[in-house]
């Protein structure tokens, strides 16, 4: 018998395994009593502080109402933990009490335990497993007294404890044992190969038979090694036929290799290499001849979605289909290959005339119009195609393919299932668009955006807000609005460091508006969808705000109907923790998106913004008229602001304030300006007699 290395493998692995999870455990409950614990610290301060707060009318008075006190200290009878509470007046002599629910189960412990921590510092202390919270009740300076409030931090903090344990216990012990399984499982299989060959060896030591081979199906060193076996035994059995052997393969390798590098192992079509080489040499011949080459560069719409929902196999049947369809619609001497994924081109033989080029095309997309039939199923893929001649490449191969590549791109753009014929113009197009993405960066680096701010006017015309409006003076191009570089960002995946940038200077210059404005005012900051999905915006947020010591009350975010709806429950959630900080939420352009009214009752919103879509026909359509009045009314109902933007003349703001709009914006008051000028704005607009006049009183 041979002793099996297999046994203290095992016992190592689930010792290690053991040990790993029960220090996790530990290390994560202790984790947790820690955060459980400075939570409940911080909650009932903040509890105590809002309660002080409250009491300190009633401490001003003289004598204090002591009945109102009690009645205030009601309000913590609903808080499990809670022992009691206490008011001492400004000489430590105590005033009202009030027990908690906690005390019913751990009684009270005498109030000369804690009180002498009323000489100490105020704020949480912690005393004999109570949690003494001390909040000295003040107004300008002055103490009226101290509100300490006792709560039992054991209790929740040891349930807290057991229940983390409780739920996570299970969970740890079933990946504990599916782990443990898992590398038994694969132990024994990586060593099985191992006792095999062992055996094997020792059978051809006493029988000597050396035409018998070990055969595995591992790779590892194991594999190898069985390899090695193998071959020795072969060189002992027959050198020449070995020798043989080998060179048959080599030949076969080569026909294979050969083949592989032409061709397309799936569609059997020429693949990129093979066309690439053949097309450098079909290029120089035309720019030597004068003549010209065209290419239809096209890959599958949909084939994504069918590849991920139904497999590569499918996949893979569907591209083969595909090049059996268009190899079957293309005339004697038509070239079509794949160049990988499920991207072909095809170059059409000599004839590149446009009427040529779009009939090819028109042929090629109606090729698609039938669906696949694969296993019960009927698959429809289209094709985006996209068109390039020689000529306007200069003969270039990859510029060529460029060129091609960006029209198939425009065809994508426009709709896909349509063919478009590369111009000079998208050229130019792509490369302001890829200067624009690739500056964006060194934009925010050299603050190269600008805010501009457009005034909001309440009913009576002061002005009572301001939506911050990003604006790019970019060194190559002058002044780029953001119509052009916001869907550029979005598209590179860089509108989040933009929004990043504005809630940061719109930070920066908020005591700027404020020494200018003195009365209570917010500023619009605008959140695009991919912000919506960015997980640590909240965290952004909160940060910014500490640091530039910004008041929330002051800010308001805006975010369009479509983007909030298209996340709705992460949205909303996050909308609501930004409410619980002070900021006010609004949603835009209402009634151009999903407009489902469902959504309404549930949405974090404090405002509703009227698109301007609808305010622009107000005197020329009634429809529009019955739409925007419905939209306030139902707003109203739901105890909503409501803003209408859009306003440029007087009518258009007598009709909004007229059926309930609460707030105003556009062009009437004032275009969107730059910090330095907002100054310049009156504090009041108001309407004059002449609807073509607005009368500005400052």
């Amino acid at each position: 018998m041979y002793k099996s290395i297999k046994t203290p493998i095992a016992a190592i692995l689930i010792g290690a395994m053991l040990v790993t999870s029960a220090l996790v455990t530990w290390f994560a409950a202790g984790i947790h009593e820690d955060l459980y614990t400075h939570g409940v610290k911080n909650d009932m301060m903040a509890l105590s502080q809002n309660l002080a707060a409250e009491l300190t009318p009633l401490m001003e008075q003289a004598p204090a109402s002591q009945v109102a006190i009690a009645n205030r200290l009601l309000s913590l009878k609903g808080y499990e933990h809670i022992l009691a509470a206490r008011v001492y007046d400004k000489n430590k002599v105590l005033l009202q009490s009030q027990t908690g629910y906690a005390s019913r189960k751990l009684g009270l412990p005498e109030e000369g335990s804690y009180r002498d921590l009323l000489q100490a510092t105020p704020g949480a202390h912690e005393v004999q497993n109570h949690l003494v919270v001390i909040s000295p009740i003040t107004d300008h300076g002055k103490i009226y007294g101290y509100l300490t409030i006792l709560n039992d931090i054991n209790t929740p903090v040891n349930n807290s404890w057991k229940t983390l344990l409780y739920r996570a216990m299970p969970l740890v012990l079933s990946t504990l044992l599916l782990t443990i399984a898992i590398g038994l499982y694969w132990m024994n299989r990586w060593l099985t190969p191992l006792a095999r060959l062992s055996d094997f060896t020792h059978e051809m030591a006493v029988s000597k038979d050396y035409s018998r081979r070990f055969t595995t199906q591992t790779h590892s060193e194991i594999g190898r090694l069985a390899a090695n076996v193998n071959i020795l035994l072969d060189t002992i059995e027959a050198e020449l036929s070995i020798n043989q052997e080998q060179n048959h393969t080599l030949i076969e390798q080569q026909q294979t290799m050969t083949r592989l590098a032409n061709y397309d192992s799936l569609t059997g079509l020429p693949n990129r290499q093979f066309v690439m080489d053949n097309m450098r040499l079909e290029l120089a011949r035309a720019r030597r001849q004068n003549y010209d080459i065209a290419l239809l560069f096209f890959d599958l719409d949909g084939f994504k979605g069918i590849n991920d929902s139904l497999g590569h196999e499918t996949g893979d049947l569907i591209l083969i289909e595909v090049a059996d369809r268009v190899s079957g619609m293309l005339r004697e001497g038509d070239l079509v290959a794949r160049l990988g994924g499920d991207e072909f081109i095809i170059i059409p033989d000599r004839d590149v005339s446009e009427v040529s080029l779009k009939n090819l095309a028109s042929r090629v997309i109606s090729a698609f119009s039938e669906p696949f039939h694969f296993r019960g199923l009927a698959l429809t893929v289209g094709v985006s195609i996209g068109i390039a001649k020689a000529s306007d490449a200069n003969f270039e191969l990859s510029q060529l393919m460029s060129n091609a590549d960006l029209a198939m791109y425009r065809s994508k753009a426009r709709g896909r299932g349509i063919y478009t014929i590369f111009t000079h113009e998208m050229v130019e197009s792509h490369k302001r668009k890829l200067a624009i993405a690739n500056s964006i960066d060194q934009a925010i680096i050299a603050n190269e955006f600008v805010l501009y701010y457009q005034p909001k006017v309440d009913r009576d015309g002061y002005v009572v807000g301001f939506e911050a409006l990003i604006r790019w003076h970019h060194p190559q191009f002058g002044l780029v609005m953001p119509a052009e570089f916001i869907p550029v960002a979005e598209q590179s995946g860089k509108v989040t460091a933009i929004t990043h940038w504005v809630i940061e200077r719109v930070s920066i210059e908020l005591p700027l508006l404020q020494s200018v404005f003195l009365h209570k005012f917010r500023v619009a900051i605008n959140l695009s969808g991919h912000d919506l999905r960015h997980g640590g915006l909240f965290d952004m947020i909160h940060q910014v705000f500490e640091r530039q010591q910004v008041d929330p009350d002051y800010i308001e975010f805006e975010v369009t109907e479509s983007a909030y709806l298209e996340n709705f429950a992460f949205v909303n959630k996050f909308f609501k923790r930004l409410s619980n900080m002070g900021c006010t939420i609004s949603l835009d352009d209402f009634g151009t998106g999903y407009s489902s009214l469902s959504y309404l009752t549930q949405i974090a919103i404090d405002t509703l913004k009227i698109d301007r879509q609808f305010i622009r026909e107000l005197s020329s359509s009634e429809r529009s008229r019955l739409v925007t009045g419905s939209i306030i009314d139902l707003a109203k109902r739901l105890s909503l602001n409501v803003c209408a933007e859009g306003i440029e003349d007087v009518s258009q703001w007598e009709y909004a304030i007229g059926q309930g709009c609460d707030q105003v914006q556009g062009y009437l008051f004032s275009r969107p300006l730059p910090l330095d000028q907002v100054s310049t704005l009156p504090a009041r607009f108001e309407r004059g007699g002449d609807l073509a006049a607005l009368q500005c009183v400052q």
